[in-house]
């Protein structure tokens, strides 16, 4: 007797939310990784997303805090995630607002998939 391994089912609809590690540089000692909750966006709407972070990059009164809050809901720290401790966070790792952002595009890109 032969058993039928059933194949998952396939679905073009996308979960809202996504997990990815991403590694924040500390200066001066080992980088650690923190999991946040990304926003998932389509095509159209990681563009219009882009377009708004590059026009508003010499706008002195943007904050990392509010780019960050825009496409996450979430982390695995003990801290809230809130715009007080991302801008905590932004502030004390200076690579981290960079980071956080290649990470969200690199996942969104489908970079990671495999081939």
């Amino acid at each position: 007797m032969t058993k039928t391994i059933a194949k998952p089912k396939r679905s073009l609809d996308v979960s809202p939310t996504f997990k990815a590690a991403v590694t924040i540089p500390r200066a001066g000692s080992d980088s650690f990784d923190i999991e946040f909750v990304f926003k998932h966006r389509t095509k159209a709407e990681l563009k219009e997303f882009s377009d708004a972070v590059a026009s508003g990059a010499g706008d002195e009164d943007a904050k990392d805090s509010d780019v960050l809050l825009d496409i996450a809901s979430g982390w695995d720290l003990d801290e809230p995630f809130d715009a007080d401790s991302l801008e905590k966070l932004t502030q004390r790792f200076m690579g981290s607002t960079q980071a956080v952002l290649s990470a969200y595009f690199f996942e969104l890109s489908g970079a990671r998939a495999k081939n």
